[in-house]
């Protein structure tokens, strides 16, 4: 071993191949980190220093990454997350973290143990944007565990991701949404294809509308919950951010479609008795059980090919909502709030392809405006 540096400084030198540093804790004990080299090691030793000083607890060297991420998801996870999100974290680490990581100590999970797992998955076949969701989920249980005191650094922040592609996404034009409307008359999802296209609310939230958030009077709508499967069966959750939570004004067209649906429901209430459509959704099957998402996404494909548009994701429909927004000249902060985005940036980055368009349109109106034509 090397020399002490001073009382309490701590020693730093090899043992069997590998650089060690110890130092002496506060209680008593003393402690080792290990690196590959000296550098890392002084730096794991200074870091170890500054908390001891701090009166902050030494990390666990015997806990490993597997043990402590099931601890994090059962104990931070489940109980503080809607379970949409706390099953993909759970898939995450189930299918991929553990298998791979789960016998490596935590405190000794370093920067290059985390990329060289990325390019394993990348070389599995997994996406960019998938590996990046993956290390997204590391990151944040290793944020808690770099506040606990359990490790010195979180090095899934210090592994950089693969470079994800920006997603390209195809939102209907003005004709072919106008042709889109033509081709849902009299299906019977059309209030909600109806209400979908000029709100750009999401697929679960629009499910998750009950008749409580419609105020067909004032003409305007309240997003207050999403439908999710939960264990198979269908649950109303919680928004995912506040931001999430607005009020919408309804235009013409979908205040008809709402109106004949409230009709619609209250006639089949009236032949099936009280139990029907308990939740109060506005969106329902015929026999008034919740809309299931994915029979949703399939009927919208098959208007489309029957319409002759092109293929579009249901999703594909918010984008369309605040494309044609955009072609308005609606403001971008407007635009920002109708969709429940948490910050105007991600509104900016996301719709930034269709700007060109609208800026075209300011100019030519500014034209207007400066020489009356």
């Amino acid at each position: 071993m090397g020399q002490k540096r001073g009382n309490g400084e701590g020693s730093i030198g090899q043992y069997k191949g590998r650089w060690v540093a110890r130092l002496a804790l506060a209680d008593g004990r003393r402690k080792a980190v290990y690196g590959a080299t000296r550098a890392e090691v002084a730096q794991k030793l200074a870091a170890a220093i500054r908390d001891r000083d701090a009166g902050l607890p030494s990390p666990n060297e015997r806990t490993v990454l597997g043990d402590y991420l099931t601890v994090w998801l059962d104990r931070s996870v489940k109980p503080r997350n809607r379970p949409s999100t706390y099953q993909s974290y759970e898939g995450h680490v189930r299918l991929h973290l553990v298998p791979a990581l789960g016998t490596v100590r935590l405190a000794q999970l370093t920067p290059q143990d985390v990329e060289k797992f990325m390019a394993d998955k990348m070389d599995e076949g997994l996406t960019a944007s998938t590996v990046t969701r993956i290390r997204a989920t590391l990151r944040r249980a290793l944020a808690l565990a770099l506040k606990q005191g359990l490790v010195y650094r979180n090095v899934a922040a210090l592994a950089d991701p693969p470079r994800v592609q920006a997603q390209q996404f195809e939102p209907l034009t003005i004709e072919q949404a106008r042709a889109f409307l033509i081709a849902v008359r009299g299906h019977q999802f059309e209030a909600l294809f109806v209400t979908a296209l000029v709100t750009g609310l999401r697929r679960g939230e629009l499910l998750g509308l009950q008749w409580s958030d419609i105020d067909l009077h004032s003409e305007r709508l309240i997003v207050r919950h999403a439908l999710q499967n939960v264990g198979g069966v269908p649950t109303l959750v919680d928004l995912k951010t506040p931001r999430s939570r607005r009020t919408i004004p309804l235009p013409p067209v979908a205040m008809a479609q709402l109106r004949a649906k409230k009709l619609q429901q209250d006639e089949a209430r009236s032949r099936h008795g009280q139990p029907w459509n308990p939740m109060g959704l506005v969106f329902t099957t015929s026999r008034g059980t919740p809309l299931d998402g994915a029979n949703a996404s399939r009927a919208f494909q098959l208007v489309l090919r029957r319409a002759g548009l092109p293929r579009i994701r249901f999703h594909d429909l918010r984008h369309t909502c605040a494309s044609l927004l955009l072609a308005q000249g609606t403001n971008m902060r407007v635009i920002m709030e109708q969709l429940g985005h948490s910050q105007i940036s991600l509104t900016m980055n996301t719709y930034s392809h269709v700007m060109p368009e609208a800026l075209q349109d300011a100019a030519e109106r500014m034209e207007a405006v400066l020489t009356g034509e």
